[in-house]
């Protein structure tokens, strides 16, 4: 098993922001530029598409579930990712995923932008999710048998750091405005 990412890495440009869309079931209505430029997909490879075409095959399932989960009870997620590109290299952003509220208040989509991020999240979150993904590849069996075996996996490593996600993220976030 490799856990290192593998492919050529791509990286945003100063100041460059990824956006895009989806529906209420997660498939792609809008993308920018940026994220055609960025992932390599044309714009018409992605809309329609479950936003997962760009999720990178070494990124865990429970960190989608756990952004899923916030998602649906109308929370929104800030998170250090890895994406696919379409040759099969990747890009690290950092991710702020909102729901998209129609006039009733019900979910209507997902508005997701993405920055560059700075080394100080990568340095945390890298290693944390290869041991994530570890533990869903050790599971073997259903996506879902994996699937619980991440989140099991994922708890673990934020209680045995006393934190939740969220407040890694912005330790993480807190930590790269102090090295810039």
């Amino acid at each position: 098993m490799t856990h290192t990412l593998q492919g050529r890495e791509v990286r945003l440009r100063p100041g460059e922001i990824i956006v895009s869309k989806t529906d209420p079931r997660g498939r792609v209505t809008y993308v920018n530029d940026t994220l055609v430029r960025v992932s390599g997909f044309t714009e018409a490879e992605m809309l329609g598409q479950p936003h997962n075409v760009v999720r990178h095959p070494q990124m865990p399932r429970a960190v989608f579930g756990y952004l899923w989960t916030e998602l649906l009870a109308g929370r929104e997620v800030f998170g250090y990712l890895a994406n696919a590109t379409r040759d099969g290299g990747f890009y690290w952003v950092f991710a702020h995923v909102t729901p998209t509220r129609a006039p009733d208040g019900s979910i209507r989509g997902f508005h997701s932008t993405r920055r560059a991020p700075q080394q100080a999240g990568i340095d945390v979150f890298h290693p944390l999710y290869r041991r994530v993904l570890e533990a869903e590849q050790r599971a073997g069996g259903s996506a879902r048998e994996q699937l619980a075996a991440g989140e099991a996996a994922l708890a673990a490593e934020l209680a045995a750091r006393a934190t939740t996600f969220d407040a890694l993220v912005w330790s993480s976030t807190a930590a790269e405005g102090a090295a810039a």
